[in-house]
């Protein structure tokens, strides 16, 4: 009661919101005269004006009432149409970052080139976003008689362009294109190996066209780019037969305690023999060597029935600590596949996640982010509680005159129908137009064929031809015109009323059924009564329907019983229409939950991905990555020590062998150790570093400053993609098998972080120990080897790397020297001692 006095002194937030609008729109409409006084070449010439003031310290806030001003005089020039108040408003509150609801009709298109054409002055892009490909081409051409107009230049990605295009299309001062594109470009430039390739910039404002389609009906599902799993799962499996040949001690060293297992020096020469490679440490070969210890450690580390088990032609993890299975579950690294092959189970090659992102979390990364429909009031909780963004409703040009007629109700869906098809038929004897709105395709065409036995013509859409759909939607308010069409079909295309036909009572709206949200209802509602013309809607409901089964409330079950229902008779009231909503809000809210349960598990790998992307950037553009290698040298000296050497272990079990070879495994040498009782972990990283940083520091001598640096941006890239995609599976398997946690009385989201990060923070791990063992291994016979460590981006569809196969052997004119023949420098030590101990 009191909220309603409140309102009516100080009216709703709303009505407040528009108000304080007020004085600003005075101040555009101020400018008008002055604008239709400028020729077209002084109109076009503020455009550089404003740029230059906004350099001189001006805000766009400052600028607006002029720009707009110019934007409205622009738009009556080219395009014949100028900006009424309410669309001026709309382009207010999307400058402001919000939402902008307007009715059907009321010239969304129109009111965006506003705030697009102010935002633009900036330099810095602003992104349009439609929901198909013929609207973003239509409304690019269409509004860019504006732009081009005053100066600026018009982008449009769409389907099939390739990266040069779209990179000229991006940097246009204002880009239109669908959601999909912009996320999936998003999603491929974070897989680029080199700056010039990525063809997005800032992220810096967008506007979202029917932004509860966009940012809520699609929402619910992600951007994927997935590819193979692997390069070749039948690597695997060839180099699984080679572990046997090889001799413990004398070819690999294990270390049970640690859980480590590595190659000697041996062992990689007889790896290299086996293999018919000349250098295991070869660019092109280096590969090899992790596909080489992920199966040794499979063959002496991980033991069946122990670490896991085989079970219907799969390898199941057992969970170490409580020994049950983890199904779902998979070791990462290609440890997994490597047990599989040692088994003789089918070696996994499912399609894995290369990339994903959400929309939410996409859009979330824009500076600003405003959206325009016809279709968000109802939605605004969501908009605001994930998007941080407000709705406001624009007041309509002109009054709405459209009458919304109570739903009719019928026992079946039979009868229902019977109805709809009567009603359409006389509707289309008085020559007045029928929209008729169906929940699905297959309904739509079942309307069709009871129509086409009365001999009503008409046309079915059913949303797969956009250009034809909305050709077909623009003519449904033609005389005589019926067309069928699922709710959301044709959106964003006006609906003009033919001659004669507002003397009939203009278009009339059928529903053939509730939707699930009021929202989408609403849309349908709206294609009639644009701009105030006349207008009429009405819904047909059945207790069959899906709404009305599932969701409907006792409450009315009991309204029908008492007002009683014979057969073919409807029931209108609008205490049912009541109930209905109600239903509807229920189901509103319980898919709402649904999609912020989703985002919660998204937010998990959204922070994740940050981090991932923001290190492949950087060893994009080479930024500081050679600081980088040192910290992870530096870290890497630092963990080995603290795990071989703390003062907490006691004396008894320091194994200086095991420390030996751990070094050896990350460095590619082994430290002179002083006897364990004098360990100290500071004092062997030091040693560590110092030693490391020699080694290293002689690769640069050698290969020179510029080739290494190279290379160090391309073994970074290469191995954080390979460990992300790795860890992007793994994911999907934690996420798959969460939900079961709330068996045992754990929260599935809490223990979903926890996991992701232990295994994100593992995973960082990784990256940082195999690529300073990349490094500080890394041979290069002649300078321009180096291009062989570059990633290759080649699989088109997937943009996953080529297919390895099995590596070809290689041909020598010379003879291999062996590492334990004499150096041919003629040193008299052996190689292994003398040039091969290079690096």
């Amino acid at each position: 009661m009191l909220g309603k006095i409140v309102k009516s002194i100080f009216g709703t937030k709303n009505d407040r919101e528009i108000k304080r609008l007020g004085p600003l729109l005075e101040a555009i409409n101020a400018f008008e005269p002055k604008m239709q006084a400028l020729g077209d070449a002084e109109l076009a010439a503020l455009t550089p004006a404003f740029r230059q003031r906004l350099d001189n310290g001006q805000s766009l806030d400052d600028l607006l009432p002029e720009a707009f001003a110019a934007v409205r005089e622009a738009g009556r020039r080219t395009l014949g149409q100028r900006h009424y108040d309410a669309q001026m408003i709309g382009g207010m509150v999307l400058h402001q970052g919000k939402i902008a609801e307007m009715k059907t009709g009321e010239g969304k298109t129109l009111a965006a080139t506003l705030p697009v054409y102010l935002n633009a002055l900036a330099g810095r892009g602003v992104h349009v976003v439609t929901v198909n490909d013929y609207l973003a081409r239509r409304d690019a051409e269409w509004m860019g008689a504006i732009y081009n107009f005053l100066g600026l230049s018009v982008g449009c990605i769409v389907h099939g362009l390739d990266d040069a295009q779209r990179k000229d299309q991006y940097n246009r001062d204002i880009t239109y294109g669908t959601n999909n594109e912009f996320g999936f470009d998003y999603l491929r430039d974070n897989m680029k190996f080199t700056v010039e390739d990525l063809v997005q910039r800032d992220y810096f404002f967008a506007i979202v066209d029917e932004v509860d389609s966009i940012l809520i009906d699609e929402a619910r599902t992600p951007l994927i780019i997935s590819g193979p799993g692997e390069k070749s799962s039948e690597l695997y499996v060839q180099i699984d037969r080679l572990i046997p040949r090889l001799k413990r001690e004398e070819h690999y060293a294990v270390d049970e305690k640690s859980r480590t297992a590595a190659l000697t020096e041996d062992g990689v020469a007889k790896c290299e023999e086996l293999l018919r490679v000349d250098n295991l440490y070869d660019p092109r070969y280096i590969d090899l060597l992790h596909h080489i210890q992920q199966a040794l450690k499979a063959h002496t580390l991980f033991k069946l029935d122990v670490d896991y088990i085989v079970k219907d032609g799969e390898v199941i993890i057992v969970d170490e600590f409580t020994g049950r299975l983890m199904p779902g579950r998979r070791f990462s690294e290609g440890l997994h596949q490597a047990l599989e092959a040692k088994e003789n189970v089918k070696v996994a090659s499912e399609n894995q996640t290369l990339a994903t992102i959400t929309f939410q979390n996409y859009f979330r990364m824009y500076e600003k982010l405003s959206g325009m429909t016809g279709t968000a009031d109802t939605e605004a909780e969501e908009f605001r509680k994930i998007y941080n963004l407000d709705v406001v409703v624009i007041p309509t040009h002109r009054p709405m005159v459209r009458k919304d007629n109570p739903d009719q109700i019928y026992r079946t869906e039979r009868e229902k129908f019977d109805a709809v098809v009567r009603e359409i038929k006389d509707l289309h004897a008085k020559g007045r137009p029928v929209l008729v709105g169906t929940i699905n395709i297959d309904k739509s065409e079942q309307l069709s064929k009871m129509l086409k036995r009365q001999g009503v013509p008409h046309h079915v859409l059913n949303a797969k031809h956009h250009a034809q759909e909305a050709e077909i939607v623009a003519a449904a308010g033609q005389k005589n015109a019926v067309t069928i069409s699922t709710n959301m079909a044709g959106r964003g295309t006006d609906i003009v009323l033919g001659e004669g036909v507002p003397e009939l009572g203009g278009l009339h709206i059928l529903g053939t059924e509730r939707h699930e949200s009021r929202r989408i209802d609403n849309q349908l509602r709206g294609r009639a009564g644009r701009q105030g013309d006349p207008g009429s809607s009405r819904f047909y409901v059945s207790l069959e329907d899906d709404l009305m089964r599932l969701f409907g409330s006792e409450r009315i079950s009991g309204i029908m019983t008492k007002l009683g229902m014979e057969e073919g008779e409807p029931i209108e009231h609008n205490l049912i229409s009541k109930a209905i909503e109600n239903a509807q809000r229920k189901v509103e809210g319980r898919n709402f939950e649904i999609r912020e349960q989703l985002l919660k598990y998204d937010d998990v790998l959204n922070k994740q991905r940050e981090v991932v992307y923001a290190q492949r950037r950087q060893a994009l553009t080479g930024e500081g990555v050679h600081e980088a290698v040192a910290e992870m040298i530096e870290e890497q000296a630092h963990q080995l020590a603290e795990a071989h050497a703390d003062e907490k272990i006691p004396l008894e079990q320091r194994d200086a062998q095991a420390l030996a070879e751990a070094v050896f495994n990350v460095f590619g040498f082994k430290p002179e150790l002083p006897e364990p009782a004098q360990w100290d972990a500071q004092t062997l990283a030091e040693e560590i570093i110092a030693r490391a940083r020699a080694v290293y520091q002689r690769k640069f001598d050698e290969y020179g400053a510029p080739i290494m640096l190279q290379v160090e941006q391309w073994v970074l890239l290469d191995t954080v993609d390979a460990h992300w995609k790795d860890h992007l599976l793994n994911m999907d398997h934690l996420k798959e098998g969460i939900g079961l946690r709330g068996y045992a009385q754990k929260d599935p989201l809490r223990e979903y972080q926890r996991e992701g990060f232990e295994m994100f923070s593992a995973m960082a791990q990784s990256v940082q120990m195999e690529t300073v063992a990349k490094l500080m291994r890394v041979q290069l016979s002649r300078p321009e080897d180096a291009v062989q460590l570059a990633p290759q981006d080649d699989t088109p569809l997937s943009y996953s790397g080529p297919d390895a196969g099995a590596p070809e052997p290689v041909r020598r004119s010379a003879k291999k020297v062996g590492r334990n023949d004499p150096c041919p420098c003629g040193s008299g030590k052996k190689y292994k001692k003398c040039c091969g101990a290079k690096g």
